[in-house]
């Protein structure tokens, strides 16, 4: 059975490869090394070097299985197969819910959303995602389809050799941990905390902020980006370069008031940022039980901060307690990759023997 991956925000570089810097662009990358061989779903047929792409309407209905990263519209998907198959074949289809609800706040919306969770299997990138998906199912759908719902999860984690060695700044950095300046994301509390640290003068720091470009003329963007001791620019041009400006990062500020997962976050932590949270239960789903860089007001977050940029050494001591020895080791083991890739292909085969 073939796989075909359809995710909307896909894009492909000239160079035939998989583009993009976002979370649905990484996990398209992955998707693909789980199962080789998958075609990608777009809007016209065309053969790269590693992958096929094709449109829904030429997608063998018989002989493959769609993994839907566009939940929302999977009822609208199945329809378009199904209408496309000469056959008449029943289409396969399963979800990959990796992306948070709280983007959809109308009846409407949700009430697509929690259909699409009863009908087609799901496969979600946290627990707490999974726990979500089962609660609306509940609220959103009738209990016949509630009962019917299969839901699976396991984190995402990354990809450890990405990780690239320590080199200190010789200004501490501070780093905005989002390609996204939107509201969910908080980023004028942002603005607000690092202002306060930043004109304390001592240390003098940088705060950086690397967004994606429809984004860099958001109004928090250009307030941020009239301050000396900011930068605010582009995406890094590839992942190497990503990883590079994080291992030169000391410290960022974390103002989300909901994530399903959190990538960014463990990503900078394991290239050795100190992390400073919010007090939120999507943050202590990520961490050791005593992290210790946990804030409930914005005074507390500069004061944490402020910590992190001066005394950057000992916080990194207590990070390593509070995770038995070390905080790196702690995330390498919780958040590796190789799990999610096993439990997703193990999950393929559970509900789709053919494959």
């Amino acid at each position: 059975m073939q796989i075909a991956i359809r995710y909307s925000g896909l894009i492909i570089e000239p160079d035939g490869s998989v583009g993009g810097h976002g979370a649905g662009d990484t996990l398209v990358r992955r998707l693909l090394r789980v199962f080789p061989g998958a075609q990608l779903v777009g809007p016209r047929t065309h053969r790269y070097r590693d992958f096929d792409v094709a449109p829904i309407e030429l997608i063998d209905v018989e002989n493959t299985l769609v993994i839907n990263m566009d939940v929302i519209d999977s009822t609208a998907v199945w329809q378009t197969m199904r209408d496309n198959s000469p056959t008449g074949a029943t289409p396969k289809l399963m979800n990959f819910m990796w992306w948070n609800w709280t983007r959809h706040d109308s009846d409407v919306e949700l009430a697509t959303l929690s259909l699409s969770c009863a009908l087609f299997p799901t496969f979600a990138n946290s627990e707490r995602t999974a726990k979500a998906i089962r609660e609306y199912v509940a609220r959103w759908t009738v209990q016949r389809l509630a009962e019917r719902a299969e839901v699976e999860w396991v984190n995402l984690g990354i990809r450890l050799e990405h990780v690239q060695p320590r080199h200190e700044p010789e200004r501490p950095q501070i780093l905005y941990p989002a390609i996204y300046m939107s509201e969910r994301k908080r980023p004028q509390l942002f603005i607000d905390v690092v202002s306060r640290v930043a004109k304390r003068g001592r240390p003098p720091v940088q705060v950086v902020a690397r967004l994606v470009e429809p984004h860099l003329v958001s109004p928090q963007a250009m307030s941020l980006s009239r301050n000396k001791w900011a930068w605010v620019g582009p995406l890094t041009p590839s992942r190497q370069q990503y990883w590079e400006a994080l291992a030169g990062t000391t410290a960022f500020l974390a103002t989300a008031r909901e994530e399903t997962y959190g990538l960014e976050y463990i990503e900078a932590l394991l290239a050795g940022a100190i992390g400073v949270f919010p007090d939120l239960p999507w943050a202590r789903a990520i961490l050791p039980t005593d992290y210790p860089f946990f804030y409930n007001t914005p005074t507390e977050a500069e004061a944490l901060l402020l910590r992190a940029v001066t005394d950057t050494a000992a916080c990194r001591q207590e990070l390593d307690a509070a995770a038995g020895g070390s905080l790196v080791d702690w995330l390498s083991e919780t958040h590796n990759e190789d799990a999610f890739e096993t439990a997703i292909a193990k999950q393929v085969r559970a509900w789709f023997p053919d494959r």
